[in-house]
């Protein structure tokens, strides 16, 4: 009954999404308020059906209803409670139902939360929106049902993808997604805007925020990401720049430029049609990730089908998507009026040349994922593009972009002076030269690159430290005041930034430094390795809920306390697959990570990484998403803190 239920939901939420991408914007151009409200009304209603359908489907998966394909096909009895709700969007057609719902909660929030935006740019939003919502359910229903009986029904299924079967994974793609949709809020209020006629002040007050709500859980998605792949895969790297990977980092690099030139929109009112052709980019990726996932034109762990079919559908929607909405860009933007004037050597030029590096990342990236289909298709060779490619194109221009980072927040607004300029940031450059000074020192000229990512980290970690500072210098007299009324966009600038060096640091630690050793052990060997002693004191078979595994377990000693260290082979008889669960142990210094491989009459194949400082990556990660959280918290950015009515003045995009 809950696969009809949830069949049944998802049909009427595909008439309600046609009914909100037409009525609102026809409301609009007439200037009809009772059609613009059953825009907002259908949105609701499609956020609560679309949510009903996902309930079902979870519902199906706890309770092993095997007489739905999907459930037979990705969840069984013996998984444990957790995995079997996590295989809801385990999967191709659950992920995307999982898609389409963030998608519908987002439609809804627009309806229910817009009240201070002008009616008709709120009609025209979710008009395109309704549109978006409208090609997906078409998506899901005709090509992805997830909702298909078995007859005969199976007495047992078969098993969600070993490897999903994590707690990182269980949370990983919901919040990834968050990010992916998200940036379709964005989207949507550009094309409104083209289509409307006006950009102003408050159309950035309420994008921004929008913008900020989905780079926070793109980042969080990617870090989590990188985490599991790195302790789950048995491979010991943290980032491979995987088709995959590379999708989820695009309109993260878009994304993040994009909330820096909405800002200088809101502020200054100047960006105006870059941040209007920002939003239509950056969605466009999420949706070219989309497409990556779900093709399989490119190979990756992380692929949920393989399906053509279902791909040229998605490319079908990319197409109609981007296509359209770069056309009526390109119609409308020469009418748009540049905004304010600023001198290059102002926070506007530093946040514009920041976007520059930052869409140059995002075409390295897209070339070197892309370059291998183009090239097949031309001539029918096949090539691979791998890190060596992101090391000569990529980290040059990543390493430019960190310098100029610091200097941003410490330029004033419209104009200002090289030599203020240069006195401000001259505690970080001193820092960043001691570093960089010692680094040489300890590892000679030969590392000149890791005394620079050192000084670079230190250089970022400084710099942002110093942005509060400089507030709270200013107001020294009434220190305490001066604290407790800093913005907590300030705070959140601060943590975003340090994040970043922190980021630096890990990776500058982990590439300089690393070590590995691969051998054969028996039980009672004893390696040593990284200035600790290993011995493989244990190696036996276990079993968990679903699986079998051969078991090594490990005593190091040499640094501190001994301690145990256990990694194993896991066998899925089910799925008739093997994992490797690495055992790891994390301290800030470092990670010693261990990994068994296949058995044979001289051991068990036991490969060791050293990986120096490498935890500060993902630490970075979350510290970044913690700075965006607590920029959203900051009062003047929560959705509907502008007044409605507030006079704003417009940026008329064409004279019709």
């Amino acid at each position: 009954m809950a696969a009809e239920v949830g069949q049944f939901a998802l049909i009427l939420a595909l008439l309600l999404a046609v009914v909100q991408s037409l009525t609102p914007l026809w409301g609009a151009h007439r200037g009809d308020r009772i059609l613009m409200a059953v825009g907002r009304q259908a949105a609701i209603l499609q956020a609560l059906l679309v949510s009903l359908a996902f309930g079902c489907l979870g519902y199906i998966f706890v309770t092993c209803d095997f007489s739905v394909a999907l459930a037979a096909q990705h969840s069984n009895t013996a998984q444990p409670t957790a995995y079997r709700f996590a295989a809801t969007w385990g999967n191709h057609e659950g992920s995307m139902l999982l898609w389409v719902l963030i998608l519908a909660l987002c439609g809804g929030a627009l309806a229910a939360f817009g009240g201070t935006l002008r009616e008709t740019l709120q009609a025209r939003v979710l008009g395109i929106q309704g549109l978006i919502a409208a090609s997906f359910h078409g998506f899901l229903l005709f090509t992805s049902n997830p909702f298909l009986r078995l007859d005969p029904a199976p007495s047992e299924g078969m098993e969600l993808n070993p490897l999903l079967q994590d707690p990182g994974l269980v949370l990983h793609p919901p919040v990834l997604y968050a990010g992916y949709v998200g940036f379709s809020v964005a989207f949507c209020f550009a094309v409104a805007a083209l289509i409307e006629g006006r950009v102003d002040a408050a159309w950035a007050r309420w994008v921004r925020p929008w913008v900020l709500a989905a780079w926070i859980p793109l980042t969080l998605g990617i870090t989590l990401g990188s985490a599991w792949a790195y302790y789950e895969l048995g491979w010991g790297g943290w980032w491979f720049w995987d088709p995959v990977e590379n999708a989820s980092l695009m309109p993260w690099l878009l994304g993040t430029a994009l909330l820096h030139s909405a800002l200088v929109l809101e502020r200054r009112g100047a960006l105006v049609s870059w941040t209007v052709l920002l939003c239509i980019l950056t969605f466009s990726l999420s949706l070219v990730g989309t497409f990556l996932v779900r093709s399989g034109i490119l190979t990756s762990v992380h692929a949920f089908a393989v399906d053509p079919e279902r791909g040229v559908y998605v490319l079908g929607i990319i197409a109609l998507t981007t296509g359209l909405s770069l056309a009526l860009y390109a119609w409308r933007a020469p009418a748009i009026r540049s905004g304010a004037l600023f001198q290059p050597l102002s926070r506007e030029g530093g946040i514009t040349l920041n976007n520059l590096f930052l869409t140059a990342l995002t075409a390295t990236v897209f070339l070197g994922t892309f370059s291998p289909v183009f090239i097949e298709m031309l001539n029918n060779d096949k090539i691979s593009v791998g890190p060596p490619y992101y090391a000569r194109t990529f980290v040059p221009l990543a390493f430019v972009l960190l310098l100029l980072v610091v200097f941003g927040p410490m330029l004033n607004w419209k104009r200002d002076d090289w030599r203020a300029t240069l006195a401000r940031i001259r505690v970080p450059a001193a820092l960043a030269a001691v570093v960089l000074l010692l680094g040489l020192i300890a590892n000679g000229l030969a590392g000149v690159i890791t005394a620079g990512g050192l000084g670079l980290a230190a250089w970022l970690l400084a710099g942002s430290v110093l942005v509060l500072a400089r507030r709270w210098w200013a107001g020294r007299a009434y220190l305490g005041r001066a604290i407790r009324t800093t913005p907590r966009a300030l705070y959140g600038l601060t943590f975003a930034h340090a994040g970043l060096g922190l980021l630096a640091l890990g990776i500058t630690g982990v590439t300089a430094w690393e070590s590995d050793k691969v051998l054969n052990m028996r039980l009672g060997d004893t390696v040593a390795f990284a200035g600790r002693t290993l011995t493989l004191s244990a190696f036996e078979t276990v079993t968990g809920p679903n699986y079998e595994a051969r078991q090594a377990r490990f005593t190091v000693t040499g640094q501190g306390k001994p301690y145990m260290l256990s990694s194993e082979k896991r066998f899925y008889a089910s799925a008739q697959t093997q994992t490797t669960e690495a055992g790891i142990r994390v301290t800030p210094w470092g990670n010693l990570y261990v990994s068994v491989g296949e058995e044979s009459p001289e051991g068990v194949v036991v490969r060791l990484w050293d990986h120096p400082l490498i935890v500060w990556i993902w630490i970075g990660g979350f510290v970044m998403a913690l700075g965006g959280a607590v920029s959203l918290s900051d009062r003047r950015l929560r959705l509907g803190a502008a007044v409605k009515g507030a006079p704003a003045a417009a940026q008329p995009v064409a004279a019709e």
